[in-house]
C-alpha cells in the first residue's frame, strides 16, 4: 500500500481545521422550529397557496411555529427600491425563519415569475450577515396536468445558490385540481402522504441542524479572506 504525502503546501495552516465531533454545539434550542413558507400564485384559487396552507397545519401539528408570506403587492426585482414595505416583510420573515417551505406551480415548463419574483429578493448578504445561509428548505409544485418535477428542480438549485439544506424529499401534486375539497382542504392521497412525508423530514432536519448553524457554515476560504482583511487593516494603520 503506498503512503501518501500529507504535506499541503498551498494551505494557510492558521485557518485549515479538521472537522471534529465535539466542535458541535452541545445545546439545543428549546424553542418551536421557526418555518417560513411560500407559494408562487395570485389566482383566487391557488393550489401552491392550498398546499402551503395545508404544510402549515401539519408542521404546527408537528410542533413549528409558521408564517405564510403573502406574495401580493409584491414589486417585481429592482422595479421598486429595497426599503419597500412588502420586500421588508419578507426579508424580515427570512430573517426570522430557520426553515423553510417553497411551493410554485409549474407554469411554461417552469416556475412562475410570481415565485422567482420572492427569491430574488431575498438578499445573499446583509452586510455581514446571510440570511439564508444554513437554513433548511423542501420544495413542492402543483401541476395542471400530468406530474412533472420541472419547478422543483430548479428550486433546488436556487435553495443551492441561496446556502440553504434543501433537504431530499419533495412534493409534486398532479392535476392538483382534483386533488382539494370545496374549502381548501386537501384530500386523503398518495399525494398528501407525500407532503406529509416532506414536512416530517423538514422538520427533523431543522431540529437537527439548526443548533449547528454557525458550525455548519464556517468555510476555510472565508476565513482566509478574513484574515487576509484583517492584515490589510492592520498593516493600513501602522503606516
Amino acid at each position: 500500500m503506498s503512503v501518501l504525502d500529507l504535506t499541503l503546501p498551498n494551505v494557510d495552516n492558521g485557518q485549515f481545521k479538521t472537522p471534529q465531533l465535539a466542535d458541535f454545539s452541545a445545546s439545543a434550542p428549546t424553542h418551536k422550529p421557526r418555518i417560513l413558507l411560500l407559494y408562487g400564485s395570485l389566482r383566487a384559487r391557488s393550489y401552491s397557496k392550498l398546499v402551503i396552507e395545508e404544510s402549515a397545519r401539519l408542521l404546527e401539528a408537528m410542533g413549528a411555529e409558521t408564517r405564510i408570506f403573502d406574495p401580493s403587492g409584491l414589486p417585481l426585482p429592482d422595479d421598486e427600491p429595497a426599503e419597500h414595505h412588502k420586500v421588508q416583510e419578507l426579508r424580515e420573515l427570512v430573517r426570522w425563519s430557520e426553515g423553510q417551505v417553497w411551493c410554485s406551480p409549474e407554469r411554461h415548463g417552469a416556475m412562475t415569475g410570481i415565485m422567482k419574483a420572492q427569491i430574488d429578493w431575498i438578499p445573499l448578504s446583509e452586510g455581514a450577515v446571510r440570511p439564508t445561509q444554513g437554513k433548511t428548505l423542501a420544495v413542492m409544485q402543483v401541476c395542471g396536468g400530468s406530474q412533472s418535477f420541472n419547478a422543483v428542480n430548479q428550486m433546488r438549485v436556487l435553495g443551492r445558490w441561496m446556502r440553504m439544506l434543501c433537504i431530499p424529499n419533495q412534493s409534486s401534486v398532479a392535476k392538483a385540481f382534483l386533488e382539494f375539497e370545496e374549502n381548501g382542504r386537501m384530500k386523503p392521497s398518495g399525494y398528501y402522504n407525500r407532503i406529509v412525508d416532506v414536512l416530517e423530514e423538514l422538520m427533523k432536519f431543522t431540529l437537527l441542524t439548526r443548533a449547528h448553524n454557525a458550525y455548519l457554515t464556517d468555510r476555510y476560504s472565508e476565513r482566509v479572506e478574513s484574515a487576509e482583511q484583517l492584515m490589510q487593516r492592520v498593516n493600513q494603520r501602522s503606516i
